[in-house]
């Protein structure tokens, strides 16, 4: 299992994610340009001591991570407000790569098209999103529901 951001721009977001990647033994993959540097202190601040217990991948571009996705041959799940699927309809595979956009854009037409499938965590009508971290926390947590052996659980 993957989860990838897409060009994130909150340092805390992106530092509480990887901890959760840390956590779960989630390889995180961080998709350029991000808004702020790794040396930022609310990026550290959140990771903590678990960001040097994740595996991260950073690629410097869309294209390049497309270029290791179709090498790896993962399928892209995108989680998105736009979605026409709930994510707790969805089967997950061992091999997928989950992939949340910036908290402030999501993610452009792009890449939203070249998602294998586009999901979304539903909410209440009337309001727009979840935070980032958390909306990652519920995607992780049912894809390895659906993929993990019951030890992990």
């Amino acid at each position: 299992m993957h989860l990838a951001l897409f060009q994130p721009d909150i340092p805390q977001n992106t530092g509480t994610i990887l901890r959760l990647c840390a956590c779960l033994d989630i390889a995180a993959h961080i998709i350029e340009p991000a808004g702020f540097p790794v040396s930022d202190r609310h990026f550290r601040r959140s990771g903590m001591d678990y960001l040097d217990q994740v595996s991260i991948t950073r690629h410097d571009s869309w294209g390049h991570f497309e270029q290791w996705r179709a090498a790896t041959g993962g399928r892209l799940l995108l989680f998105t407000t736009k979605g026409s699927r709930s994510y707790l309809d969805h089967r997950y595979q061992a091999t997928d790569i989950l992939l949340l956009g910036r908290e402030s854009a999501g993610v452009p037409d792009e890449v939203a098209a070249a998602a294998d499938q586009r999901l979304r965590i539903p909410i209440k009508p009337g309001l727009r999103s979840l935070n980032v971290a958390m909306a990652a926390a519920m995607a992780v947590g049912e894809a390895l529901r659906q993929t993990r052996p019951v030890e992990w659980i």
